[in-house]
């Protein structure tokens, strides 16, 4: 097992976490002071691109480092999962880097579907702009009205009739709907309800100027709209797009859905990981300047303690989520099910931790905008209902430990 870089890998981490020292992060803290004092809210209709990060971006762009997440050679970076989640660590140390490298959620998932399953004709007009940084998209899955957490409760119908697909239902928590650039939505949707409960469903592409598609309110987060990309809720009432908008083929949802979320959530842990170091760094930095009762916060109280121990998880994590990456290089997105679904639980959680005992050592300070910490702590918390909820993991984590026990028990059986 070996978790190690390649020359090229590390020469690359290494200029992402300069560009996000020297570049980035000067510009992410005026960049939110901004974005809080608008009062744009849950206007999305207001939102506007940041002019600092377009030119981040095109910086970005200009030294090579884009579309870093995309295992193809020639339309991304070619790293393997294993050497590119330390680039999406340190991403995540910074709220803008992901979107600076062209690397943000749910645009990599999107474009992932795009680079898998997708047509020409689909790659040509949706993953080419989106590679480009010229458009953003969305990805409308969960819904209000259903415990999402079960794909096979989904209200919302993707019906083929003739030459066209009918959408119908309400999708809430879409990533991304409200921003200014977003021209595409990737809709999953019921197809067959008839048919295996893994062949029921479709992912269909829906241009956000479809009639009959509107985004009727955007969602705040523990009061964060999150500006300018939102999550929304959106309404499809008898959009209709032609067939050839199916991604794949009616009945494929489900398996794309697996293949989009298996790289995409070691990404979503490896950027939680950079957030927990970066969220452990602003507490013992505070630890050492703070002074109280004639002593360094880090002196009193246990904190030295505290530190240590979030140390060890955030390592714990980090590798944990390294062998996850591992196992879907080697063995596939199928073979390393429970590894995944592990990470998913524990990298949020960690962060989660971290964030909330940086928060208590920070005071006051610690719960207001003048530091990160309840962004991160906002982020963790989120994360551990999005891509699927805690249980749902744990679920499945135990749904393949009893399997090796069956498998056992049968064995024995037979040889009885």
């Amino acid at each position: 097992m070996d978790f190690g870089l390649s020359p090229r890998a590390a020469d690359l981490r290494e200029r992402v976490r300069a560009f996000i020292r020297e570049q980035v992060m000067p510009v992410e803290e005026e960049h939110f002071r901004r974005l809080a004092a608008s009062g744009e809210g849950g206007d999305w209709t207001r939102w506007t691109v940041s002019p600092e990060v377009e030119g981040l971006k095109s910086r970005a762009r200009a030294e090579g480092l884009w579309n870093l997440f995309l295992p193809d050679p020639e339309l991304g970076a070619g790293l393997t999962t294993v050497e590119y989640a330390p680039l999406a660590e340190e991403m995540g140390r910074s709220f803008l880097a992901p979107e600076v490298f062209n690397c943000n959620a749910p645009d990599t998932g999107n474009m992932e579907v795009l680079w898998h399953y997708g047509s020409p004709e689909q790659k040509e007009r949706w993953l080419t702009p989106l590679l480009e940084g010229r458009i953003r998209s969305a990805f409308c899955m969960t819904e209000p009205d259903v415990a999402s957490s079960d794909a096979t409760n989904m209200r919302a119908t993707a019906v083929v009739e003739g030459d066209e697909v009918v959408l119908n239902g309400k999708k809430w928590w879409s990533t991304g709907i409200g921003h200014p650039e977003c021209r595409v939505a990737i809709f999953m949707g019921l197809t067959d309800p008839a048919a295996d409960r893994h062949r029921r469903h479709s992912m269909v592409l829906v241009p956000l100027d479809t009639p009959g598609v509107t985004v009727r309110r955007m969602l705040s987060v523990f009061g964060d709209f999150d500006p300018p990309y939102g999550h929304g809720e959106v309404w499809f009432e008898e959009a209709r797009v032609p067939v050839s908008s199916v991604i794949t083929g009616p009945g494929r949802g489900f398996e794309i859905a697996q293949g989009r979320l298996g790289p995409g959530r070691v990404h979503h842990c490896m950027r939680c990981i950079g957030a927990a170091e970066r969220a452990l760094q602003l507490m013992v930095e505070r630890g050492m300047r703070r002074v109280a009762f004639g002593k360094p916060l880090v002196k009193l109280d246990g904190n030295r303690e505290r530190i240590a121990e979030l140390r060890i998880a955030i390592d714990q994590a980090r590798l944990l989520t390294l062998y996850a990456a591992w196992k879907l290089d080697r063995e596939g997105p199928r073979a390393a099910l429970a590894e995944v679904s592990a990470i998913k639980v524990v990298a949020p959680n960690v962060l989660q931790r971290v964030a909330d005992e940086a928060i208590q050592l920070y005071g006051g300070a610690g719960v207001s905008t003048d530091a990160p910490l309840t962004a991160l702590f906002a982020q963790a918390r989120a994360l551990r209902i999005a891509d699927g909820p805690d249980a749902v993991h744990r679920a499945v984590v135990a749904r393949v430990e009893l399997a090796k026990y069956a498998s056992q028990d049968r064995q024995g059986k037979g040889e009885e």
